[in-house]
């Protein structure tokens, strides 16, 4: 198991924005590589009603499962390798991998027989180093979507957060209120 605090700013950016960001900090086509982020929670959102999100990730041919939970600062993030084979059997509902993952969605007293697939999200992505973090560019496409985000993943939150704001301010990009990725997939579909 490997868990990590995750201190990130975000916004969300137009598509003209983007592709400023993109110009200005010389970002090609060919820097991207694209993820897929596939969903998962109770159809009554047991784990969303705890403020945490499970998702599997499949980065070329690998998969990870993660439980993002609160944390006081941030979120803490329990990542687990898991098979293609335990990724499949996941996404029909079939059975849920032993794991560390497991044992956190238990400890969360969240009925993780009961966790369905929801959907998938997927990205295309760059990541380079800004300052003391990584400035990540996404171009999100999910449920007939798809929108653009910068994000800036730091260590330590004030000067991150003030790198962040100078950043915004630099490109004349107002801050939007940003809701996480699972959450602007989760509200699409329930509409």
């Amino acid at each position: 198991m490997s868990t990590e605090i995750e201190i990130e700013f975000k916004n969300i950016v137009t598509a003209h924005e983007f592709k400023q960001f993109l110009a200005a900090f010389k970002i090609l086509p060919e820097d991207f590589w694209s993820q897929d982020n596939l969903y998962f929670d109770t159809s009554n959102f047991a784990l969303k009603e705890k403020h945490s999100a499970l998702r599997i990730r499949k980065k070329k041919q690998q998969f990870e499962l993660t439980l993002k939970t609160p944390a006081k600062e941030g979120l803490l993030e329990t990542n687990q390798l898991i098979s293609e084979f335990e990724a499949t059997r996941m996404i029909n509902n079939e059975s849920f991998p032993k794991g560390d993952v497991l044992q956190q969605i238990q400890a969360l007293q969240v009925p993780y027989e009961e966790i369905v697939y929801f959907g998938t999200l997927t990205t295309k992505r760059a990541e380079i180093p800004y300052l003391d973090g990584l400035l990540v560019f996404d171009h999100n496409f999910y449920l007939n979507e798809e929108d653009f985000e910068i994000e800036y993943e730091v260590k330590e939150p004030v000067a991150g957060e003030q790198n962040f704001m100078n950043l915004m301010k630099k490109f004349n990009v107002p801050l939007r209120p940003v809701k996480n990725k699972v959450r602007r997939f989760y509200e699409t579909k329930r509409t």
